[in-house]
């Protein structure tokens, strides 16, 4: 990103998953439930995680979230994962969460997060990540 482009925010990393909250994911108020978006993030971060891991992961950890703005029923909910470190059995996947809405022309941030997942075998076991092309 270039300073001519600061006004005009855009995701970082790869599009993993995009989803549309429908109004059983809603709270009494009609708000989507941040429990509902964090899932998300977790499917988003976990598949990331496989590719990279190229098998089976567990979450180990989940850094803190600000939520900026809210999430509406029927608007397109698109999580991006940026890998910010690989360990010798971890990942470090960043995942940003942007939305637009029916009626929006731009998409806007709703929240990101930092996700730390282990590489495990078929025992449950941690082993380590395949070292990484590139």
């Amino acid at each position: 990103m270039t300073a001519l482009d600061d006004d005009k925010p855009t995701p970082r990393g790869e599009l993993v998953i995009q989803v549309i909250p429908l109004p059983s994911d809603t709270n009494p108020n009609g708000d989507v439930f941040a429990g509902w978006l964090v899932k998300q993030m977790d499917i988003a971060a976990a598949t990331m995680a496989g590719r990279i891991s190229q098998g089976r992961n567990a979450t180990v950890a989940m850094d803190r979230m600000e939520f900026l703005s809210p999430l509406r029923v029927g608007s397109q909910v698109g999580c991006y994962g940026e890998l910010v470190e690989v360990g010798r059995s971890s990942m470090k996947i960043n995942i940003e969460v942007w939305t637009l809405d029916r009626t929006a022309k731009a998409p806007r941030k709703v929240t990101e997060g930092l996700f730390v997942y282990v590489a495990i075998d078929e025992h449950g076991r941690i082993r380590e990540v395949p070292a990484q092309n590139g």
